[in-house]
């Protein structure tokens, strides 16, 4: 059995798994509702004012933002909690320790069970996104600066937390590996907002504290270009007596990230998932 095939009959068993306890259906009323709830509550706002100038653009883009803030936190949370429990709990009922007795190595079920997950939340968070922004531009006919690709960036930022998560579960007790990587997730963004602060008042050490956060979790790269392609254009902020650039450096803005930095987002990502694949080759299962 090739690796390949070995990697998709786990990824495959992990999706009946989250089939199984109802993961993708609780994904999908939540994003029914959500949707739901959006379209309605923006609905109220254009009735109230009229989304007819760039004042109430402005108020409607930074809604828009939060929302999006508090999706990202719900994506996280959903990738952290689903991918915990992918490995520790296998190896302590001696589940592993049947699967490993086939043509399947230990690589191949830490890759299989990211890529069954990252099939499941990158689709949700993707789906989810376009329907939010759909729902907001049907409600008000706002659309922000760029809404093809915030959801894109917030599906990354799931798939950083997913391979942190899954990397845990490999030494980490389920509950515990969770909770590091929610903290680890807050952290990164604050790190974030201090780096915006330091390039706001050009001090370097919070800056650098901003650029150190980055490398070691890249979760702020991707919410930042994802703030960024929600946020207003510039001549929405101009219209409304705000300065763009002092605009930017706002905990619920951004822009695109730099090419190098998004490379050094897959960089990372697939140089952790080899850290968990060496972490879990040393366990005794």
């Amino acid at each position: 059995m090739s690796r390949a095939v070995s990697v998709l009959i786990i990824a495959r068993l992990t999706l009946r798994e989250a089939m199984r306890r109802r993961l993708l259906w609780a994904l999908v009323g939540l994003t029914v509702l959500i949707v739901a709830l959006t379209w309605w509550g923006f609905t109220r706002i254009a009735d109230v004012s009229p989304v007819t100038g760039p004042t109430e653009m402005l108020g409607v883009s930074q809604v828009l933002v939060m929302l999006a803030f508090m999706f990202s936190f719900v994506l996280a949370m959903t990738a952290v909690f689903a991918a915990s429990p992918s490995i520790g709990p296998e190896i302590e009922s001696g589940l592993l320790l049947a699967i490993l007795a086939r043509p399947i190595g230990r690589a191949e079920v830490l890759f299989g069970r990211w890529l069954g997950l990252a099939v499941v939340l990158v689709a949700y968070a993707i789906v989810a996104g376009y329907l939010e922004i759909a729902a907001v531009g049907l409600a008000t006919g706002y659309l922000p600066a760029d809404p093809a690709v915030a959801p894109l960036y917030l599906a990354g930022q799931t798939l950083v937390l997913l391979t942190l998560a899954i990397v845990f579960s490999t030494r980490i007790a389920s509950v515990a590996g969770g909770a590091i990587a929610v903290v680890a997730y807050g952290l990164a963004w604050m790190a974030g907002v201090l780096g915006g602060v330091g390039e706001a008042f050009h001090s370097d050490v919070l800056r650098a504290a901003g650029t150190i956060a980055r490398l070691i979790l890249p979760s702020d790269v991707l919410w930042r270009g994802a703030a960024g392609a929600l946020s207003p254009t510039d001549q929405v902020l101009s219209g409304s007596g705000v300065n763009a650039a002092i605009y930017r450096f706002s905990p619920f803005s951004g822009a695109a990230p730099e090419p190098y930095w998004l490379a050094w987002c897959i960089v990372w990502v697939v140089a952790v998932l080899w850290l968990g694949i060496v972490l879990l080759r040393r366990r005794e299962v």
